[in-house]
């Protein structure tokens, strides 16, 4: 028999603890996939002496996760610390010094050190993969590495963050308020420790950046994401797109233009009857746009012990037979760098207004957007609550320097009666 593949598993908690499962319970299994079998030879975590639901007897232990990394019995180091910085880069750090194979779901540390990470990497020889650090349960990354490896990727864009879908998708049906979701949220356990991770963007930020990578060839560029939250988004922003046809997502978008690597994680509308449009609750989607195969469309379980452990598993089984590649799909020396586009393309755009009950307040609104060239495609007022009228508009395709013109003039009019709000409609 083949030698076995011995795992040194780095944190855990709730990923860590789910990859125990999976080789305990299919030892035989991944055996029969691999060619060979698939052990654990020693763990590390922050507190040892606690009830976590699996069976840890019979491997050894390290307090330290540099020394697990260091460890002659282990042949590939499992990260499952998190943090960008810290035990989780020192103990990869030591891996791939000690040229060990690594696996994590750590997408901070990608996001932040990938490319300095995937250069020690290849000139050790090691391999360097994070299939769980990228929506969950979805084969994304080898999606975009193999099967899609033909294909010149023209745009990717998606929901990769459950707890903000989860948020967006139950104001909407339940007609609650974004505070009172966030608090349900946070009850469930939903949230990050800093929830601004979550619906700030920030995790999901990270994500793309290394999706962007993936499918552009270039240097991981996580500064470059231009990140915007969920907070300003309200139950009237959700129930009058709605209203137009529209629902309201956290969307990621990165695309290669001529003006440089669009990358943006912020809400936008996108049609109800299209795959996003129809995404519920804390499912992640992953939309891949490539020359020869069109739209592919990946949805599934962005988190979780089960998901993010499937994830982890896959990369250790193409580790265990013998799959080899560059930790981005090309040589990390080869990656060009990815300057920021200076712009981005026009879309049209959702305004949502609440306007002072004046004569000719709505006027004023229409010529100060036909003054900076941005017309209007759709328009829609609502009935009058003490003293103010809510207005919907949809316009044509503009650029978002044209409309933050007329934003920062609406203020001179003298007809608003809060500030307004600017959403992305996004062609899906």
């Amino acid at each position: 028999m083949s030698q076995p593949l011995r795992l040194g598993i780095a944190g855990l908690g709730t990923v860590g603890t789910g990859v125990v499962k999976i080789v305990q319970q299919h030892a035989a299994l991944l055996s029969a996939r691999c060619g060979r079998p698939i052990t654990i030879s020693a763990v590390s975590a922050r507190t040892r002496h606690k009830e976590r639901g699996v069976d840890l007897s019979t491997y050894g232990w390290e307090d330290d996760p540099v020394a697990l990394a260091k460890r002659d019995d282990v042949d590939v180091v499992v990260e499952l610390m998190g943090g960008e910085d810290g035990p989780a880069k020192a103990s990869t750090e030591a891996a791939l010094h000690a040229c060990k194979d690594v696996v994590t779901a750590n997408k901070a540390m990608l996001a932040v050190h990938g490319q300095e990470l995937a250069e020690l990497a290849e000139a050790n020889g090691c391999v360097l993969r994070y299939e769980a650090a990228v929506a969950g349960g979805i084969p994304v990354v080898k999606a975009l590495t193999e099967g899609l490896a033909g294909n010149k990727v023209t745009r990717i864009m998606g929901v990769m963050n459950g707890t903000c879908n989860y948020i967006l998708t139950r104001m909407e049906k339940a007609g609650l308020s974004y505070d009172e979701v966030f608090k349900e949220a946070s009850d469930l356990g939903y949230l990050e420790a800093d929830p601004t991770l979550d619906v700030g963007g920030i995790d999901a930020g990270h994500k793309l950046a290394l999706l962007s990578a993936v499918a552009f060839g270039t240097k991981v560029n996580f500064d470059g994401v231009h990140l915007e939250g969920i907070d300003r988004i309200t139950i009237e922003d959700i129930n009058r797109a709605s209203d137009m046809g529209f629902r309201v997502k956290l969307l990621g978008v990165a695309q290669m233009t001529g003006r440089g690597l669009v990358q943006r994680m912020t809400p936008c509308l996108v049609p109800k009857g299209s795959p996003l449009g129809r995404l519920e609750r804390a499912t992640n989607m992953v939309v891949i746009e490539g020359d020869s195969c069109g739209q592919i469309v990946l949805r599934g379980a962005g988190a979780g012990e089960g998901p993010t452990a499937s994830a982890v598993m896959s990369d250790v089984i193409d580790i265990a037979r013998g799959l080899r590649m560059p930790v981005f799909g090309q040589p990390a020396t080869s990656l060009a760098d990815a300057p920021a586009a200076t712009s981005a393309a026009p879309a049209p755009f959702y305004l949502r207004l609440s306007l002072l009950d004046k004569p000719g307040a709505l006027a004023k609104i229409a010529t100060t957007l036909g003054d900076v060239g941005v017309s209007i495609d759709r328009m829609r007022q609502y009935g009058h609550a003490e003293g103010s009228a809510p207005v919907l508009i949809v316009t044509h395709k503009t650029t978002r320097d044209a409309l933050d013109q007329a934003l920062s003039r609406f203020d001179a009019t003298g007809v608003l009666a809060e500030q307004p709000v600017a959403i992305r409609i996004e062609e899906v």
